[in-house]
């Protein structure tokens, strides 16, 4: 018995990538892995080895996620929702469950990924692409990603989602169409010695609260965003308002190193008191050439913190 569990448990990373591209929450995705795991364990003695093991867990997981999103409302980012808005807007919030989540590296990424896979998983976790397979069908969006991700062919993505080649083909042919439309973000396959500089010198920036240093670091038509809050900011006047004003709240802060859905990624602690920095929000940077083209402060810590392993507060 205990030799299945742990066989099961060798895909748990690539099931867990696999769920949080379909549902867009390192939670629902946890959630939806662990179901995949107990329908697994009740029906192993029916696994008759045609395919793969890890292939017949995924196509587990994604009836499980399609399942799931039958009763759902897709997930989105702030920058989705309506127009920038100014450093002077009011702050509106929506529940958690209405945003877009980031999820940890190193639960989403199997280490027994050839490099190159390894490249192209991270690719596909980064938040501009889980948030515009979020605008598929469901339908089109499992067909999307057991193909050109997972690497299925049309004939076991058929067998996976109980339906004909020719349908899978078509739900390709209408998802490629869509996401043609969609910002997908700069694709890489890690950061150049450059970028890693330009990440190096935000954090000092931002650390010393330098806001003409930081916002010389920013691609000129940035966009900030603070999930829960719907507002959202682009571009350098309306960024620098915002960090002179009501942002400067992010003055002496830390920011701790994380990995995040294929981004440079940190968590930041503020100073709460004398003697205690308490988590502040979790940072998502993304890179366009040599500058920072969106942060997103994820503020719900409470959630997220634990789920990076990030320390529930840092010694001054």
């Amino acid at each position: 018995m205990s030799g299945n569990v742990a066989q099961l448990e060798e895909h748990r990373a690539a099931l867990t990538g696999h769920c949080y591209r379909m549902l867009g929450s390192a939670v629902d995705a946890d959630d939806a892995v662990q179901e995949t795991m107990v329908r697994a364990w009740r029906g192993l003695d029916r696994f008759d080895g045609r395919s793969s093991l890890r292939t017949w867990l995924y196509r587990i997981a994604t009836n499980v996620c399609l399942d799931a999103l039958g009763s759902r409302s897709r997930r989105a980012r702030p920058i989705e929702e309506r127009p920038a808005g100014t450093a002077d807007d009011p702050l509106e919030t929506h529940e958690r469950t209405h945003w877009l989540e980031p999820i940890p590296d190193a639960r989403a990424l199997p280490v027994d990924a050839s490099p190159a896979e390894r490249a192209a998983l991270r690719q596909s976790i980064r938040l501009a692409f889980v948030a515009a397979m979020q605008h598929l069908p469901p339908a089109q969006r499992a067909a999307l990603l057991l193909t050109e991700v997972l690497g299925c062919s049309a004939a076991e993505a058929a067998d996976t989602l109980d339906t004909s080649v020719a349908a899978v083909n078509s739900a390709l042919q209408r998802a490629r169409a869509s996401l043609a439309t969609r910002d997908l973000g700069e694709s890489r396959d890690r950061l150049s010695d450059t970028q890693v500089a330009l990440v190096d010198r935000y954090v000092a920036a931002f650390e010393r609260y330098d806001v003409d240093a930081l916002t010389a670091l920013l691609h000129h038509d940035v966009v900030m965003s603070m999930p829960p809050y719907t507002l959202w900011l682009r571009g350098h006047a309306d960024l620098k308002a915002w960090l002179l004003g009501r942002g400067s709240v992010c003055r002496d802060s830390r920011l701790v190193p994380t990995a995040a859905s294929g981004s440079p990624s940190f968590g930041q602690y503020h100073l709460a008191s004398p003697g205690r920095y308490a988590p502040w929000s979790l940072l998502v940077l993304e890179l366009a050439g040599e500058h920072v083209s969106a942060m997103t402060f994820f503020l719900d810590t409470d959630t997220l913190f634990p789920i990076f392993g990030l320390p529930p507060e840092l010694p001054a």
